[in-house]
């Protein structure tokens, strides 16, 4: 069994896998909402929108952290202003957001001497670089998280079910949207640094999605994934020291696997279940 334990020895790894699993939790309270109410595409518009504001903070020697909050509270602000636009249509303007925010951020970093550096460790992130700061920074934003999930939930649901219904019941979409899109950022926001940007999708949907043939409820959901999302960490770390490979991509390509698997294993389970419920044909009487 020492080749399960002895990568966790290692004080880098453990700190990555207290990171990966903090994330997972944060990212399956967003997560969740973003598969119900199918908004992945704004969830990978919102991750690259992030870029300018990395870029000036490297640039200006200040917090990645800071330009990234900026970032998203910037692309938070347009996709809300743009989806009141009654003649453009919410994926028009995300994506105009998305290219737009994308080409500022490359010129930016192009002016930069560590161009390369710079934009691969923004795109794929270095989950064993964690520092005890960095688990304190997602300790806190995971509480933020929480209390915006707690406080925003009913909102959320009416709001993923019939938004027409939820202007009904006085709980103002619009509002409840803007905060939505809110906790999304604060959970790329908080897992870019971990996994990067391109992968930051990975423990954002593939687990939520996982769950979701499993879960009998919105918070069955987002504990399945949290689960589902520290399996992923723990077992893509554990590949990646064994393997060698890149860790954090280890970890977003085992999410995505394990989305594939539960798939397949509830269509299996769907399909004994109709066979198990089928009529049994009666044998006709001459």
């Amino acid at each position: 069994m020492e080749w399960l334990t002895v990568p966790f020895e290692v004080t880098f790894v453990q700190r990555a896998l207290w990171g990966g699993i903090l994330v997972s939790a944060i990212c399956a309270l967003a997560g969740t909402w973003v598969v119900l109410r199918g908004m992945a595409f704004l969830g990978d518009a919102m991750s690259h929108g992030l870029l300018p504001g990395v870029a000036v903070a490297a640039l200006l020697g200040g917090n990645l952290f800071v330009g990234a909050v900026i970032s998203a509270a910037v692309m938070t602000a347009g996709v809300t202003a743009l989806g009141r636009t009654p003649r453009l249509s919410q994926d028009t303007g995300i994506g105009l957001l998305f290219v737009g925010m994308l080409s500022l951020g490359v010129i930016i970093v192009s002016r930069s001497q560590s161009f390369a550096v710079d934009l691969t460790g923004f795109l794929f992130g270095d989950v064993l670089a964690v520092r005890l700061q960095d688990l304190l920074l997602l300790a806190a934003a995971l509480l933020a998280a929480l209390l915006v999930s707690v406080l925003g939930h009913r909102a959320f649901l009416a709001l993923a079910f019939d938004a027409r219904k939820a202007h009904t019941l006085g709980l103002r979409p619009r509002l409840a949207h803007a905060v939505l899109l809110g906790l999304l950022g604060l959970a790329i926001v908080a897992s870019f640094h971990i996994v990067g940007t391109l992968l930051v999708l990975g423990l954002l949907i593939a687990p939520p999605a996982a769950a979701l043939p499993w879960a009998r409820s919105v918070h069955g959901v987002m504990a399945a994934a949290a689960l589902l999302g520290t399996l992923a960490t723990f077992g893509g770390l554990l590949l990646s020291w064994h393997l060698s490979t890149a860790a954090g991509a280890t970890v977003a390509a085992l999410a995505v696997s394990l989305f594939f698997i539960s798939h397949v294993l509830s269509a299996l389970r769907d399909r004994r279940t109709r066979h198990a419920h089928a009529p049994v044909p009666v044998p006709e009487v001459n």
